[in-house]
């Protein structure tokens, strides 16, 4: 069968390519189930490990298999599986178990390894190819009412995890009744932040670089939310009219930028930062008046990365109540789909390109 691979740490190698198809007996004990490819999303992470930044092959392996954003259909089960069954469409989880006491605990997101295992990034073969064999237990069960979004499945668990570590972390408050949020980027990951935070009632400020009206304002207003055009206004003017922010969710991938969110912060706010940034930029801060701010306001900041299963399960909710409720919503964020894995060349120059907000590979057509 047909695979999109690359050599990892080796720029612009991706490539197609003839790999063996998988069967059930690759996972033991009889609990294998076989998933047929349906759509497979891109992101800049793909990008960056195809231009060689970062990736390594499973064990044995010179090449690893691209694409971490899965959703597929289950085409056969083992004599011990249960829990999916022939004709369920599923996603599947990124991250494997490790052996710190998080991994134990079904938390692989919260590992202590220096190692980590994720699919079509680190050590595991991704999911841009037509078929793959995995255990139940990594399967997540999607709706079939869902089956033309769930390629959104993967992203809306980053953004879950994070919504859902701030109310936790929160408890600490004993009540804690967020009112208004500030989203700092209107990318997919922004988008689908402004949708879960709306889904709970609060008002939320959509904070992004271009001016309005495109696409992304207007998704974004379409859920009764707010754009802010970051050249018409800045954060702390948005802030004075707008805020004080109990929830800030940072997705631009512009450092400088989560430290001018720090001063922003209401009290007994919460900032999420989730945006991996490797490069080497500095910026200069008003250190101590961040750091009082911090201390007199209860105020917490963290970094949320990966997901797990709870937060998987979360989104299958978000996604379903949100097409409920915003009917025709999420398919307008699905702009660049890419038929066919012989066309992957034009998937990379899709993400690229001015407009996108998600780019998928359409690998089999839905059923």
């Amino acid at each position: 069968m047909k695979a999109i691979t690359v050599t990892p740490r080796t720029s612009n190698s991706a490539r197609l390519r003839d790999i063996p198809q998988p069967t059930l007996d690759d996972v033991p004990g009889g609990r294998g189930v076989l998933v047929k490819v349906l759509r497979v999303g891109l992101d800049g992470t793909d990008k960056e490990i195809n231009a060689g930044e970062y990736g390594a092959p499973p064990p044995g392996s010179d090449f690893l298999i691209l694409g971490h954003e899965s959703f597929g259909v289950v085409e056969q089960v083992g004599p011990a599986v249960t829990e999916v069954a022939p004709g369920d469409h599923v996603v599947c989880m990124v991250r494997r178990p490790g052996d710190s006491i998080y991994d134990s605990i079904a938390m692989p997101d919260f590992t202590l390894d220096e190692t980590y295992h994720e699919h079509g990034i680190n050590l595991l073969h991704g999911f841009l190819t037509e078929a793959y064999v995995d255990e139940p237990r990594f399967l997540i069960r999607i709706p079939g009412e869902l089956r033309r979004v769930g390629v959104l499945m993967e992203p809306t668990s980053v953004i879950e995890k994070g919504i859902t570590q701030a109310f936790e972390i929160q408890r600490r408050m004993k009540v804690w009744r967020p009112e208004r949020a500030a989203v700092l980027g209107a990318g997919t990951i922004g988008l689908l932040a402004a949708m879960a935070l709306r889904l709970r009632g609060l008002d939320v400020s959509t904070f992004g670089l271009d001016e309005p009206p495109y696409l992304n304002s207007d998704l974004i207003e379409a859920l009764g939310a707010r754009y802010l055009s970051t050249k018409r206004v800045s954060l702390p003017d948005a802030s004075k009219e707008f805020g004080p922010f109990d929830l800030i969710f940072e997705a631009t991938g512009f450092s400088p930028l989560a430290f001018e969110a720090m001063g922003e912060l209401g009290k007994n706010g919460v900032l999420v930062l989730s945006s991996v940034t490797g490069g080497s930029r500095t910026t200069e801060v008003k250190s101590d008046a961040l750091n009082l701010g911090f201390v007199l306001g209860n105020k917490v900041m963290f970094g949320t990365v990966n997901a797990n299963r709870e937060h998987f399960e979360a989104g299958v909710r978000d996604l379903a109540t949100c097409q409920a409720h915003y009917p025709g919503w999420l398919e307008r964020l699905l702009t660049h789909p890419i038929h066919g894995l012989e066309k992957y060349e034009k998937a990379f120059e899709a993400l690229g390109e001015r407009g996108a907000i998600k780019v998928y590979v359409e690998v089999a057509p839905l059923e």
